[in-house]
Formats: structure tokens, sequence, C-alpha cells
């Protein structure tokens, strides 16, 4: 039998592994299929976007791990996939399989903002390596010759945490420069408050990140519409224009190309609808976890936000999908718990820890607290995080994710 999954990062990896452990070796075969070769970890990008990391320090090659547990690994791009025929096509060769796990992650889909580059326009983005590395050159131009700044999301983003994260790195930055004077900052985002995350917020939050913009004299505008991004300006849909010499926006997200096109695979926005056991509704051997998954949003918005999904929740996501798969094949109870988040944001000179459960309100838990020991903690769970899945590791104690 054999077991196909798309996509080498959080999702992919904690798949292939738990799968590894689940199964008996020499009966079940497991590919990871990978058009990067390198396992990054995703949520230290606004780092990379200030200076303070290399894309080197943030991953690590995938195929050594993988095949010292047993799992092929490809190098190819994905090109297709057939759910009738149960065959992966890529630029190499097609793959035949069993089951197909589909942890392929996001397009981002920077069409939706005139001129939300950065390779095609003057706005910058970090939700890439590229886009991290990009913006963090052209940072370091802006810091010598600065200007007003625009940083925020567009309308349907997502993942609306980098851009907190790089506003509040970028100001600390500033200040370290003497130059905060020089330098306005508007905030933008689609959030009808600061802090609604695409989830409805956490605990007080809002009242948090209102006081923490006020105090650095950030102003924000919450429910609008990024329409256009400019060499100079920051455009709204109704007709607002800021001031903007520096501007970085978080796009909204879509599902990658081939799954996208595949029939009856995808939605109208290229993710794919699952069961709570995150098999596919219509295909049984197809599972998908991570951004690839289709989530409804937990409310409507007068300007829409969309369900977020971090690394902790597509870990989670795996994980369940992993254990669903070889009670599938081995006989056994399967299991579809309510997903939980728990993050850090970096804020400079301290951190803040988000932990809710479920994400989804009504919620059992949900809390927030903010200090320098969030920001220590942020700065080793990144490396604890790659040190632990170099080595096939999926599990961690009770005081890490």
């Amino acid at each position: 039998m054999h077991i196909v999954i798309i996509g080498g990062s959080f999702g992919g990896l904690t798949t292939a592994y738990d799968l590894r452990r689940l199964l008996p070796r020499r009966q079940y075969e497991i590919t990871v299929i990978s058009k990067e070769r390198r396992f990054i970890f995703i949520p230290s990008l606004p780092w990379v976007a200030m200076g303070s990391k290399t894309i080197a320090d943030i991953s690590f090659d995938l195929e050594r791990p993988l095949t010292s547990k047993g799992v092929n690994f490809v190098e190819a791009a994905v090109t297709g996939i057939d759910p009738q025929a149960r065959k992966v096509h890529t630029d190499q060769e097609a793959f035949d399989y069993d089951y197909l796990v589909i942890a392929t992650g996001h397009r981002s889909a920077n069409e939706a903002v005139e001129g939300l580059g950065p390779f095609d326009g003057p706005g910058h983005s970090l939700m890439s390596p590229p886009e991290a590395e990009e913006a963090r050159d052209a940072l370091a131009a802006f810091l010598d010759d600065p200007g007003p700044m625009v940083i925020g999301c567009a309308p349907g983003a997502s993942c609306v945490g980098p851009a907190y994260e790089f506003l509040f790195e970028v100001h600390h930055a500033l200040k370290q420069r003497s130059l905060a004077s020089k330098v306005p900052i508007t905030f933008v985002t689609p959030e009808p408050f600061l802090g609604h995350f695409g989830v409805g917020g956490f605990g007080k939050i809002r009242q948090f990140l209102e006081g923490e913009l006020e105090d650095r004299d950030v102003r924000y505008h919450t429910s609008v519409a990024i329409s256009k991004i400019t060499a100079g300006s920051v455009e709204l849909e109704d007709g607002t224009e800021f001031e903007s010499r520096f501007s970085l926006v978080i796009p909204p997200l879509a599902g990658v190309k081939p799954v996208a096109e595949a029939e009856g695979l995808a939605n109208p926005k290229g993710f794919i609808p699952v069961d709570p056991n995150y098999r596919h509704k219509d295909f049984g051997t197809i599972y998908a976890v991570g951004v690839a998954v289709a989530l409804p949003p937990v409310e409507e918005t007068p300007v829409p936000v969309n369900f977020p999904k971090t690394g902790h929740m597509t870990e989670q996501m795996a994980k369940i999908a992993a254990g669903n798969i070889a009670a599938d094949i081995l006989g056994g109870e399967k299991t579809s718990p309510d997903l939980r988040v728990e993050c850090i944001m970096s804020m400079g000179t301290e951190g803040a820890h988000i932990f809710a459960d479920p994400v989804r309100p009504p919620r059992n838990v949900s809390a927030m607290s903010n200090g320098k020991r969030w920001l220590w903690a942020k700065k080793f769970f990144s490396n604890y995080y790659l040190w632990k899945m170099k080595r096939g590791a999926t599990r961690s104690p009770k005081w890490v994710w």
C-alpha cells in the first residue's frame, strides 16, 4: 500500500512521521513530495524581514530526516491530481496512491490588491521566504531615507498575526535608531476590531493591542479594505489615501493551482472541503491538513476576515489525519477533536502569548499575557521545533505545543 503526502512543511512532515510510527514499514510505503527541499519555520519570517534571522537559520534539508525514518522524499512540483485514477502528477513523473494527504499550504493571492508585489508592484509582503527577504532589503533601504509607513492586511486575509508582529518589530527598530519621530506608521486591517484575528478575538487582546498601538503613536483603522498600493501611497476602497513610502500588506490566501484545478477536489477558492476527520467529503482516500483545508469563518464581518490556520493548528490536523488513516487501514476508532490555538507574538522588547481552547468561540479557555519571558520563549521554541523535527519527533512536553 502506498501513501502519498504532498507538502513538506508543518502538515506534511508531521503526517509522514506519525504515519511511519503507526504503520508497519514493510507493508506500507510513504512518500513525501515537496517542491521545496527545505522545511522552513514559517512563523519566523517576520524576523527574516527584519534582518535578525536568515532563511538558513530557520530551515533544514528534508531528505535526510525523512529517509532516516523510512519515508521516501521526492523533490518535485506537483502539476496535477487525478482523484478518480488515484494519481499525482509532477514535473518529473507520476505517482499512484492508495491514500493521499494534501498538505500543500497556500498560494498568496497578491493580485487581490493592485500594486501588492513585491515582484510586480511596490507593495511588500512576507508570506513566503523570497517575499520576506525582499522586504528585508527594501526595509534596509527605507531606513536610510525614512518616511511614512503603512502596515496592514488586505480584505479576506486570514493570517493577520504577522502584520502585528512586523509592526511591533519595525517600531522597535525605529526607536533603536532614533527614527520613530520620522516614520509615522498607519495600521489598516479588515478586522472589525484590533485582535479579531478571524476568530472573534481572545480574552482582552483587543484592549491590549489598542493600548500598545496608542502608546506607540500608531494610527489604526479597522473594517477597511485596501484597494491599491502605489510607490507613495496606500488607497482604500472608500477613497481614503495614506501617504506611504514603505507598505507591507498581508494578502488573502488561495489554494495552490494543482489542487484548485483538480476536478471535484476543491471549492471555488481552491481549498479542500473535509469532514471532522479531515477526510475529503467526496473522495474517501484523500485527506487534507493545514492551510489547504476549507474552514468557514467564525462570523460575518463588514469587511471579510477569513479563518486562520497556524502552524500549531496544522500540526494538530496532521496528527488527527494520520491517526484516522491508520484507523482506516488497521481498524480502530477515528477521532475528531476540536482544534485549539497557541501563539506567541514578538513585540520587540517583549512578547504576547495567546491561548484558546477550542479556537472557535464559545471557549473553555481564552487567555493572553505579555512580558519578556514570552519573547525568550518564542526564540527558544523556534530553535526547539527545528531540532525536534529534524529528528522525526512530533511529540512535545506539555509546556510547549
